[in-house]
């Protein structure tokens, strides 16, 4: 079992080296879904408002009030995704600092654990950003955006930690590329974020509801809305809680396999 000293080691290794770039990355953080809504929330989205059955398709919301959360939602994925692959992979094979950290009293499992609470912590950097710009605009401003940012936490580390998993098994980065282009990138486009999936085929709707990020936009979305439903809540945290889990259990393992041969 992972100790809080030890994961609290890792962590403070990560604070370290992101203290040389929190500006640059803060200052990212927030003027990119700034531009993005401004240009496809209320650019597009003033298009799309015009249209009666679009609309309606959305749940009677505007186009930004229905993109804004889902923009949470996968911001939270490809910080945790970008987070859970190059690094993942250069404290194993580039600068080692995973095998480094091994020769000490830390384990794999004070590794993973540590690599999980970073994680966290700079999907809440960004996911905060994103609430602080739909704080700005009047028609995505909600009480419910502290707990969306919480929701967008828990859809990022539910991917971030599979995605850490696959990530230590590599010999190099030549599948992160794929990995972007056919898994990240279908669910950022089909997850629920920028359209309702009930507008997918009906054989592909099934497949997009069974992803971890269809779940995050629709905590993310019902919290900045306010039409959570408790049930249907504690359905989706228990089942990204569950993503969660089974990518620590295999990072853990995987970890472990790297770092004992």
């Amino acid at each position: 079992m992972a100790s809080v000293q030890g994961a609290g080691h890792i962590v403070e290794t990560k604070l370290m080296v992101f203290r040389r770039l929190w500006k640059a990355n803060i200052l990212s953080s927030f003027f990119q879904p700034l531009f993005y809504l401004l240009a496809m929330g209320i650019g597009v989205g003033s298009l799309v408002n015009q249209n009666v059955s679009s609309t309606d398709a959305l749940g009677g919301v505007t186009y930004v009030q229905f993109i804004a959360p889902g923009l949470l939602a996968t911001t939270a994925m490809v910080v945790a995704t970008v987070e859970s692959t190059w690094p993942v992979l250069g404290g194993f094979r580039w600068d080692r600092t995973y095998v480094a950290q091994s020769a000490t009293p830390l384990d794999a499992s004070d590794i993973v654990i540590g690599h999980f609470v970073w994680i966290a912590i700079r999907v809440a950097i960004a996911a905060a950003a994103v609430a602080a710009v739909m704080a700005i605009i009047p028609d995505t401003r909600s009480s419910g955006l502290p707990l969306a940012v919480v929701f967008a936490v828990l859809t990022g580390v539910s991917i971030g930690m599979p995605t850490a998993a696959y990530a230590a098994t590599r010999q190099n980065d030549g599948g992160f590329a794929a990995f972007q282009r056919f898994v990240v990138t279908p669910l950022l486009l089909f997850g629920g974020a920028f359209f309702p999936t009930s507008q997918l085929p009906a054989w592909l709707q099934p497949v997009a509801e069974v992803t971890p990020l269809w779940h995050g936009v629709e905590l993310c979305r019902g919290a900045t809305l306010g039409v959570l439903s408790w049930p249907g809540v504690a359905v989706h945290v228990l089942y990204l809680a569950a993503w969660g889990l089974g990518g620590i259990l295999l990072a853990r393992r995987a970890y472990r396999r790297v770092l004992e041969r």
